[in-house]
């Protein structure tokens, strides 16, 4: 009788070790634990540590709380300025509400995989290329809050969003590399010129100190001529100076003046009779050939004793016999006059 006994006893004990180790479950800290009862939900969540389910009765399912990291696959599209691009993307998530996430979506995960792909398409044909190169910061916040706002329904918040790469074509990659080229050259022009703006004002002032000490120029000449020397060159090379190359230039250009010619001697009119010992003689200017002078017939009346006009290019006419006229070498006459007369 007693071993009946111990034998039943030890028969319940197996199958309570049993029913318990069949009811037995374990949560994980990191999880939570949904208990659905004959396909109902029973109770809350089941925290972490040890909790008991009946057999064959309850199933207990257990979702993970951590943040997960899921990449979106790329997505070609094409941006508001017509320009192909491919966008990857990496979104973190994490579930906060066990029950809906089960409950409410079939499978959360896939959901917000697919719920982040066709929102970076939106997002990539609402935005420039300039801004999916430069303006991430911005575009991140939009994609999340597109894919938080289902999310919310489902039990998972959407933590961040990040753009990781963004693909161009070959050709854009050429010109903006083009364009980024160009405008550092920019850049560097100015530079230069700001530069060599800033060196003429020195420069300037120098040749101002310089030009009151003609010494300072000589001086700077030959510190040049030890510089050039100092590198054991074989050929030297000396400045020249600038103004005489200047100087020899205007020489050059302005020629000395001719000396000016002597003027011609001035012949004295002869004394006529009658005229004062002490009355000077008037100075005759020498008319240049083809001028008459002063004294000479008018061409247009004719001399009384002419016989003939002058023809162009011909010989003088002879003029009519009559008294000859005195020459430069006879001395004048100094008969008296005819008392009749």
């Amino acid at each position: 009788m007693i071993a009946e006994l111990v034998g039943a006893a030890v028969a319940c004990a197996g199958v309570a070790g049993v029913y318990t180790a069949a009811a037995a479950r374990v949560v994980k800290q990191y999880e939570r634990g949904v208990v659905f009862r004959l396909g109902r939900l029973y109770g809350g969540v089941r925290g972490p540590g040890f909790t008991m389910v009946l057999p064959l009765v309850d199933r207990l399912r257990k979702v993970n709380m951590q943040i997960v990291t899921m990449p979106v696959p790329g997505q070609e599209g094409i941006t508001r300025d017509n320009v192909t691009v491919r966008v990857d993307a990496v979104v973190y998530f994490k579930v906060i509400d066990a029950a809906n996430a089960i409950i409410q979506v079939e499978d959360y995960r896939f959901a917000v995989s697919q719920m982040a792909q066709t929102s970076l398409r939106s997002i990539i044909g609402k935005s420039d290329l300039d801004d999916l190169l430069s303006n991430r910061e911005k575009l991140n916040q939009g994609l999340e809050l597109m894919i938080d706002s289902p999310a919310v329904g489902w039990g998972v918040q959407i933590d961040r969003v990040e753009i990781k790469d963004v693909s161009l074509p070959e050709t854009m990659k050429r010109s903006m590399a083009r364009q980024a080229e160009a405008d550092r050259e920019r850049r560097a022009r100015v530079i230069n010129a700001d530069a060599e703006l800033q060196a003429s004002k020195k420069l300037s002032e120098a040749a101002k100190e310089m030009s009151k000490q003609p010494a300072a120029l000589q001086l700077r000449l030959l510190q040049t001529v030890v510089a050039v020397a100092a590198e054991k060159n074989s050929t030297l090379v000396l400045p020249f100076p600038v103004e005489l190359l200047r100087f020899l230039e205007r020489a050059q250009r302005d020629p000395a003046p001719p000396p000016a010619a002597p003027s011609p001697p001035t012949a004295a009119a002869p004394v006529t009779d009658g005229a004062p010992e002490d009355t000077p003689a008037l100075a005759q200017t020498p008319q240049p050939p083809g001028i008459p002078g002063p004294d000479a017939p008018d061409p247009g009346t004719e001399e009384p004793g002419a016989t003939g006009l002058t023809a162009p290019g011909g010989p003088e006419p002879s003029a009519l016999p009559g008294p000859a006229a005195p020459s430069d070498d006879e001395p004048p006459s100094t008969a008296p006059d005819d008392p009749d007369r």
